[in-house]
């Protein structure tokens, strides 16, 4: 019996593709025997609906549980925002507290708004950087989310997003207005950069691109893009939802010594609780006073006061350090099983 593969199909029948995340489907790991659904998670450990326990060896919540599941001391300090009342008329001044920490952490940036998952933190800071910009054209390398200003690189051709992470995104629904205002550059091409670059000068706003994926970037790529963009005006936004907290405390383009105009920060930022942040200079951030950038559920308590237990407790045990070391073991173990 498997009653989260049972569930699934009930799903699929009143919820659209039977999940909210695309990499949760079932269909893309075990069709019909992947176990679906959770009751619990704790640790490195998850229990389905059967109350089968598995260790996940996966990507914990999809980048999100850092610390693992259920953290206590995360958990604590949002349970003590929820029993002091997780939204207000008034603001909490938990996000301000934050705000300074990770401007502490982050010198260059002297400015943040916040969002609660990476694809919409994403879209807001495309928003401010055009509108900084005064210019709507934007070269991206990576994986950015779902929004429309993304997937509007698709409308020119269905395989322009191939090769940054997930293929074959559909863009219907997508305004054809928007199609050439989003290009695709690959990452670690450094001419392949500057030809775009010299084609599209005049008009290009905005570059987007992550620090680091699956790789290091090579000597001079991410300087030569700083550099290009500095020279031009051009606002450059590294894309730090997936690369944050994970080689450092902060974003991974500290290590790099290239600092961007704007970073965004989601999933480990706060452990599994919803939260995004949107930090950078000051001259760019102030332009979102310009555009109406506004949502109710960017005012509750419970994302600031998760990412502060956080990276409080990313911060005291070094876990980026114990990250590292066991992603060498595991490559080590890998590497011999190829041998094998």
């Amino acid at each position: 019996m498997n009653s989260g593969a049972n569930l699934y199909k009930k799903a699929k029948k009143i919820i659209p593709g039977g999940t909210q995340l695309l990499s949760k489907r079932p269909e893309m790991f075990l069709p019909d025997f992947w176990p679906a659904y959770y009751n619990k998670a704790k640790g490195c450990k998850v229990w389905d609906l059967d109350g089968n326990e598995y260790i996940d060896m996966s990507y914990m919540g999809i980048g999100a549980c850092i610390l693992g599941y259920a953290d206590e001391d995360v958990n604590t300090a949002v349970k003590k925002a929820i029993d002091k009342g997780n939204m207000s008329t008034l603001n909490c001044p938990e996000e301000v507290e934050l705000a300074e920490l990770l401007c502490e952490l982050h010198p260059w940036a002297k400015m943040v708004r916040y969002a609660r998952t990476g694809g919409e933190a994403m879209s807001i800071a495309v928003r401010i950087a055009r509108a900084k910009a005064g210019k709507d054209l934007v070269l991206f390398c990576g994986y950015h989310g779902w929004q429309d200003w993304y997937l509007s690189a698709n409308l020119a051709d269905d395989e322009a997003l191939d090769g940054h992470l997930l293929p074959g995104l559909e863009p219907k629904g997508v305004p054809r207005g928007l199609k050439g205002t989003a290009i695709p550059f690959i990452y670690n091409d450094r001419d392949g950069f500057l030809k775009l670059i010299n084609k599209y000068k005049d008009d290009i706003g905005v570059v987007v691109t992550e620090p680091i994926r699956n790789y290091y970037p090579k000597e001079g790529f991410l300087e030569t893009i700083r550099e290009i963009t500095k020279k031009l005006g051009i606002v450059i936004i590294f894309d730090e939802v997936s690369s944050g907290w994970r080689l450092n405390i902060g974003g991974a383009h500290l290590n790099f010594g290239v600092e961007p105009d704007i970073a965004v920060f989601a999933k480990a930022i706060s452990n599994g609780y919803p939260m995004a942040a949107i930090i950078g200079k000051s001259n760019v951030m102030e332009t979102a006073q310009d555009s109406f950038i506004s949502s109710t559920y960017w005012t509750e308590r419970i994302g600031p006061v998760a990412a502060l237990a956080t990276i409080k407790k990313l911060k005291r045990d070094n876990v980026p350090e114990h990250l590292i070391n066991i992603g060498k073991e595991v490559q080590k173990v890998g590497k011999n099983y190829q041998k094998i």
